[in-house]
């Protein structure tokens, strides 16, 4: 499984930090710990790194949810 931030070139330094903190689930107030800003800081950065427009996509590499059944395909390709 690979993360993905698309449309980062559009965020500055210090969003994409938050952003990469943020989507992993941390609070405000975590990350603002671990980068040494204010809260408030977090928030406003966030905001405006949302309203630039970045996309959170998961890659997945095969099957690992076994989503799809491969005994159908394979019955398939007998015939």
């Amino acid at each position: 499984m690979r993360v993905e931030i698309r449309g980062i070139e559009k965020l500055s330094f210090r969003e994409r930090q938050v952003v990469a903190l943020k989507e992993t689930g941390l609070s405000n107030e975590e990350v603002a710990r671990r980068l040494g800003i204010s809260t408030g800081t977090v928030a406003t950065l966030f905001h405006r790194a949302r309203s630039k427009g970045y996309e959170v996509v998961i890659v997945l590499a095969g099957d690992p949810l076994a989503l799809f059944d491969t005994t159908e395909h394979e019955e398939a390709d007998d015939v």
